[in-house]
């Protein structure tokens, strides 16, 4: 069973993150150990950097893994440059640490001398002969290509970078009778309230804790998203449904700043705990399925679907760039699938 475990700073945190191809064993261990997290950006398992759990994934020192003297200043370079352009801080640290791993590869060779071929080197030396995903080595070729693109002027010729194919994994997704379940095992207004608005809006996590009171638009039933993904805004149809019920829960919560707030007022709700009222939701609910947040966003797009909305639709509702990203969602769908006749009945 091959896996990577590298370091790295997540969301302001240190973590150790463990990639590795699906396993389902593998998973069911790591999701036991404690303070666990999937990170859908980094398409990974991850936990808390600490000795034993260095010790634990064989993690080299990180003294020792450090690139050259010339690697960590070009590596600065390249994070001031992203900061300047604006990318997110995930997106700053994503780029970086996987940049490292490229130069610590190459921790013996002048930057400015590494070519083409060592990425094809890297990629069957380093990647492939560890066994590491196709996302993760997507990562690097990114950061590489962004990286000798704007910082460098060197023997890389870009536009032959060539990235792995990607796998042709279909979104999860839930039945109708199933994301009502989950609602309905809800008893406290205020979790009952942030899952449904995510199901009825397809949101992202993130998206639904950054919404502030003012982006409920209750004149034109619309909500909008601010600085989405790729620092786009868009405007999503609002229910009726969902406006009757957000009206009773802010009587109940007065929020202050964002529209679901913690114990502490003014300040976001916690996307870890979020998370943990749909896990705590889906026990009671009896749905055996490992169902993340992330889930009730591809359910509202297939379910969009098959209901008859034009795919364009659904792509300017869930924010994607390419109309490629949305249309997976038609390999999901049941509705036609289900009129074909098998001819195992005319036997």
């Amino acid at each position: 069973m091959k896996w990577e475990a590298k370091p790295l700073t997540h969301k302001k945190e240190q973590r150790i993150a463990v990639f590795f191809e699906k396993n389902s064993l593998l998973t069911e261990r790591i999701k036991k150990m404690e303070g666990a997290r999937w990170s859908q950006s980094l398409k990974a398992w991850h936990l808390p950097d600490t000795e034993q759990n260095r010790i634990l994934f064989k993690i080299t020192p990180l003294a020792l893994r450090l690139p050259s003297e010339e690697g960590v200043v070009q590596i600065a370079r390249f994070k001031q440059w992203l900061r300047s352009k604006r990318y997110s801080e995930n997106t700053i640290n994503t780029y970086s640490d996987a940049l490292k791993s490229f130069l610590v590869f190459y921790k013996e060779k002048n930057v400015r001398d590494i070519t083409n071929e060592d990425v094809i080197i890297y990629n069957n030396e380093y990647i492939l002969k560890n066994n590491l995903s196709s996302s993760y080595q997507n990562q690097i070729v990114n950061a590489i290509k962004l990286f000798f693109s704007t910082i460098l002027n060197t023997k890389i010729e870009i536009d032959k970078i060539h990235r792995p194919k990607n796998a042709k994994s279909l979104p999860n997704v839930l039945s109708k009778e199933e994301v009502k379940r989950i609602l309905e095992s809800l008893t406290n207004s205020k979790h009952r309230m942030m899952l449904s608005l995510i199901y009825s809006c397809g949101l992202r996590c993130g998206e639904l804790l950054a919404l502030k009171p003012n982006h409920i638009d209750s004149q034109r039933n619309i909500v909008l998203i601010k600085s989405a993904k790729g620092k786009k805004d868009r405007i999503v149809p609002l229910s009726l449904k969902i406006l009757e019920m957000l009206r009773e829960y802010y009587k109940s919560y007065k929020p202050e700043v964002f529209l679901f707030e913690g114990q502490i007022k003014g300040k976001a709700y916690d996307a870890r705990s979020l998370q943990q009222v749909l896990k705590q939701a889906i026990l009671k609910a009896g749905i055996t399925k490992p169902v993340t947040l992330h889930w009730l966003r591809h359910s509202y797009a297939t379910h969009l679907l098959e209901s008859g909305t034009d795919l364009r639709y659904i792509q300017e509702l869930l924010g994607h760039s390419s109309s490629k990203t949305t249309e997976i969602y038609t390999h999901v769908s049941t509705k036609s699938i289900q009129k074909i006749k098998s001819p195992f009945d005319d036997l």
